[in-house]
């Protein structure tokens, strides 16, 4: 990690002679890519590294050309010879979701979509003439073999997971309809391919586009149908169509021909389902087969929209064999075997936490009368307090945090425990357990324990909001 450093600080010196103040992890989310937040005297930038090349070029080339259309991209300020790293704008960390979930489904909010799809259009249809497509990272467009597998990855790493007997091959036969079906669309320019609300940004209340990189061409519908329909905003039916309204008129206003409207609309909602599907492919193979926890609790949601999209939109094609599928996946019974088991004020469980040092208070009693619970040994990552600079420091404070999670395998091993505990507290919710008890320890209890029992505090009552308490026993042994 320090070379990664050393090198974005080489690449910033190309082109800004301030000093870097500070560089702040930003924490990933599905890809392998790590982003970098660059803190100078007056502004910020941001620098990513990806060893993915041919991506960073397709990323570079997009953004060069949206750039002549005045899209709202960021401006690329440096890219690094072996082009594994580049810097640019920084359009800060407020996404459009972040503004929903904020503000609700005011009238700001509902401007900032129409803002959005707006500038959608105009980088879709004039972004086309720009775009040298054998840019593209995977296919050139989004046609029946793209739709075709984005239908097979749902199969696989979702729907299959469910054990539920089906058909296969009269299915996959539907699938094969489907993907014709829509890959025969008139309207064909840039896809954005996954435009969703975090990916556009909110900075002085105008939007910007981060994350295009997997573009291709493709069916206008596409993007307009993942940003409507994406599970965790939420959109009310009355949103959806009158931002689907808005967003036809801009594109009547780009394209050469007239819209017709009640195709454009089956087509429409045809590729709604595709997106909706795909959307559930990737959170089963993150979820249930990466065992990512975000990915999970984020399938309930997902199936909630495909249940309601089933129940109120028509695609201009039968598919009845699917349907009837698809219409027993979304049952109650099944969506709520992803429900996370949630705390009440009725629950009876609390859950202790505690760092301590192996050297100075040894293993914490459990004076519970059941005992049990867990001990975790924080010795196996790297000690920030070997470093001069966070001696005096804990894992409460963001230096060594940052430390921990740019220069260890903390995330990891965090991980991997919280997969553990999540088993233990979702089944004592269930049988109504009043204790738990989860200790982190290290050499001197004030670094790496302390960091791993504030994060594992915080994930419980994010995801389950339990109740917890905390205690750090060797606090009054801290070096100060």
């Amino acid at each position: 990690m320090q070379d990664i450093l050393d090198r974005i600080k080489d690449l910033f010196s190309t082109f800004n002679q301030e000093e870097i103040i500070r560089i702040e992890k930003i924490p990933q989310s599905g890809s392998d890519r790590l982003y970098f937040r660059l803190h100078s005297q007056n502004q910020t930038f941001i620098a990513t590294f990806n060893s993915n090349v041919k991506e960073n070029k397709t990323f570079i080339e997009f953004t060069t050309q949206f750039k002549k259309i005045n899209a709202p991209v960021p401006t690329i300020y440096a890219v690094e010879k072996n082009e594994e790293i580049y810097i640019q704008e920084d359009f800060g960390s407020e996404s459009l979701l972040d503004v929903l979930e904020k503000k609700g489904h005011c009238s700001e909010t509902y401007e900032l979509f129409k803002k959005s799809l707006t500038a959608l259009a105009n980088l879709q249809v004039n972004g086309d003439e720009r775009i040298d497509y054998n840019q593209c990272i995977t296919n050139k467009e989004f046609g029946q073999q793209a739709i075709m597998s984005d239908l097979m990855y749902f199969k696989y790493y979702f729907l299959d997971t469910l054990k539920i007997p089906y058909d296969k091959e009269n299915v996959i036969d539907e699938f094969e309809a489907i993907s014709n079906y829509l890959s025969h669309v008139n309207l064909k320019y840039f896809m954005f391919r996954d435009f969703q609300s975090r990916n556009i940004m909110i900075k002085e209340n105008e939007v910007f586009f981060i994350d295009y990189q997997g573009g291709m061409k493709g069916a206008l519908q596409y993007d307009v149908a993942s940003l409507l329909w994406q599970a965790k905003a939420n959109l009310s039916d009355e949103w959806k169509d009158n931002l689907l309204e808005h967003y036809m008129s801009c594109v009547n206003g780009l394209i050469k021909e007239e819209l017709n409207t009640s195709v454009f609309v089956n087509q429409y909602n045809g590729y709604v389902l595709v997106r909706l599907l795909q959307v559930l492919g990737a959170y089963g193979f993150r979820g249930l087969f990466e065992r990512k926890a975000h990915f999970l609790t984020s399938i309930p949601l997902a199936l909630r929209n495909l249940k309601s999209f089933l129940e109120n939109k028509k695609t201009g094609i039968g598919f009845p064999l699917f349907e009837s599928l698809l219409k027993q996946i979304v049952s109650e019974e099944t969506i709520q075997s992803f429900e996370t088991q949630k705390a009440t004020e009725q629950t009876p469980l609390t859950v202790k936490i505690h760092s301590f040092s192996y050297i100075q208070n040894g293993y914490p009693e459990d004076n519970t009368k059941n005992g049990g619970g867990f001990v975790f040994d924080c010795r196996g990552i790297l000690n920030p307090g070997r470093i001069e600079t966070y001696k005096t420091q804990s894992g409460q404070d963001k230096p060594v945090k940052d430390y921990l999670e740019q220069h260890t395998k903390m995330p990891q091993f965090l991980n991997s425990i919280y997969d553990i505990v999540d088993i233990a507290v979702e089944n004592y919710i269930q049988r109504d357990f009043e204790s738990l008890e989860i200790n982190f320890g290290c050499t001197g209890g004030q670094h790496r324990s302390v960091y791993a029992a504030e994060s594992l505090n915080r994930h419980l009552k994010n995801k389950f909001g339990v109740k917890t308490e905390i205690s750090h026993l060797n606090k009054e042994n801290w070096v100060k």
